[in-house]
C-alpha cells in the first residue's frame, strides 16, 4: 500500500519541482523569464486602463484603450458616436463660416446704399421695385445735396426778383414764399408782436463766424406787427426785423415807431410747424418760437398773410429790417462721407477675414 502511494506521488512532485526552477523559487536557479499574469477580465481592463490615465502612467502595451463611457456598466459606448461627429465636423464648420461670411458682406453693402440713396419719385420696373431696399440706397445722400443746392439757388433767384403787387387771393401765395412783393398801408403798433430769441441777420458776421462753436451774435427779438392795407382793405403781419433785447419794449424806440401811409416791400413768408426741440409758443407772454399765422391772426385781427420787410424800410430807432434766411440746412456732404467711410472700413475689415487668410487656415 506505501508503496503504491509513493509511486503515485512521484510525477506529482517531479513536476513540483520542475516548476520551482522554471520560478526561480529555492532549488532552482532564476531565469529572466517573466511570470505569467492571469487575464484580466474585459470588464476591468478599461477601469484599470482609466486609473492609470489619471495617475499620468500610460497604459501597458498590448490593452486597448478603452471608449470613456465603457467605465460605466449599463451605458453605452460613444466612440462610434464621437468618431463620425468628428468626420462631419469639417463640412458643418465650413458651412457655418460660409453664411457668415456673406451675411457679414451685407454692413458693407447697405453703408454704400445708404451714401446714395435715390429719393426721386417715379416709374420703376419690375426689377427696381425688388430691389429697391439696395438699388435704390444708392442714390440717397448725393440726389439730396443735388436737390438742396437746387432748391437754394432758386431760393436765391426768387428773392432777388422784382417785386410784384401782392395777391388779393391769399390761396395764390402758397406758390410765392420768398417772392417780394409790394403793398401799402399802415401799421398798428398796439398789437405787436415778438418773435424770440432771435439774431440779426448778417451774412459778413456769419461768414466770418463760420465754424466756430460760439457767435459773438447779440440776441433780441423780431417785431412783428399788423399792417392794414389802404389798397386791399385787407390787414396782414409785417416782420419789421430785429431789434435787441434791450429795445423789445416799444416805449425803448418811439421814434422808430412809423406813422401814416408807407410802401413797404417785403418777402412772403408762409406758416411753420413746430421743429423737434423748439419751445411751444406762448401767446399770454408774447413770445413766439415760430410762426404759427392762424394764432397770431386769431391773436391781432389780422389775415394769416405774413411778409418780412425787407432792408430799406429800416428807420432810425426802429428795428432792422431785411430778416430773411434763405441758407437751408444742407449737411448731405456730411452724411455722404460717413456712410462711404462706413462702407469702405467694413469692407477692409471682410475682405481681410474671408478673403486675404494666411496660409493653410480652412475657409
Amino acid at each position: 500500500m506505501a508503496a503504491a502511494g509513493a509511486r503515485g506521488l512521484g510525477p506529482l512532485l517531479r513536476a513540483a519541482a520542475r516548476v520551482r526552477a522554471a520560478a526561480g523559487g529555492p532549488g532552482g536557479p532564476r531565469t529572466s523569464t517573466p511570470r505569467a499574469q492571469p487575464a484580466l477580465p474585459s470588464r476591468q481592463a478599461p477601469a484599470r486602463t482609466a486609473r492609470w490615465g489619471a495617475l499620468g502612467v500610460p497604459p501597458r502595451a498590448g490593452l486597448p484603450t478603452p471608449c470613456p463611457a465603457a467605465s460605466f456598466p449599463g451605458r453605452p459606448p460613444r466612440c462610434h458616436r464621437h468618431s463620425s461627429s468628428a468626420a462631419e465636423a469639417p463640412p458643418a464648420a465650413e458651412a457655418e463660416d460660409s453664411f457668415l461670411q456673406w451675411l457679414l458682406l451685407l454692413i458693407p453693402v447697405t453703408a454704400f446704399g445708404l451714401g446714395t440713396w435715390q429719393v426721386k419719385a417715379g416709374r420703376h420696373s419690375g426689377w427696381a421695385v425688388a430691389l429697391r431696399p439696395l438699388l435704390s440706397l444708392m442714390f440717397l445722400q448725393v440726389q439730396r445735396r443735388k436737390w438742396k443746392l437746387e432748391l437754394i439757388a432758386e431760393l436765391e433767384s426768387r428773392i432777388m426778383a422784382e417785386p410784384i403787387p401782392l395777391p388779393a387771393d391769399p390761396v395764390e401765395l402758397r406758390n410765392l414764399e420768398y417772392r417780394p412783393v409790394r403793398v401799402r398801408g399802415r401799421f398798428d403798433h398796439s398789437k405787436e408782436l415778438y418773435m424770440m430769441p432771435r439774431t440779426r441777420v448778417d451774412p459778413a458776421r456769419e461768414a466770418r463766424e463760420a465754424g466756430r462753436l460760439s457767435s459773438s451774435a447779440e440776441t433780441g427779438a423780431y417785431v412783428v406787427t399788423p399792417f392794414h392795407c389802404t389798397d386791399l382793405g385787407v390787414t396782414i403781419l409785417v416782420n419789421r426785423g430785429f431789434v435787441p433785447r434791450k429795445k423789445v419794449n416799444p416805449e425803448t424806440r418811439q421814434k422808430g415807431q412809423i406813422q401814416g401811409d408807407v410802401d413797404l416791400v417785403g418777402a412772403v413768408r408762409l406758416t411753420e410747424t413746430r421743429k423737434p426741440f423748439v419751445p411751444e409758443n406762448n401767446p399770454e407772454k408774447n413770445h413766439w418760437h415760430y410762426r404759427d399765422l392762424e394764432a397770431m391772426a386769431r391773436l391781432t385781427g389780422a389775415e394769416p398773410i405774413f411778409i418780412d420787410a425787407d432792408f430799406r424800410s429800416t428807420v432810425p430807432g426802429g428795428p432792422v429790417g431785411g430778416q430773411t434766411r434763405v441758407t437751408l440746412r444742407n449737411e448731405h456732404m456730411q452724411y455722404i462721407l460717413t456712410w462711404y467711410g462706413l462702407c469702405a472700413a467694413t469692407s477692409f475689415l471682410w475682405y481681410t477675414k474671408f478673403l486675404r487668410r494666411p496660409p493653410g487656415v480652412m475657409r
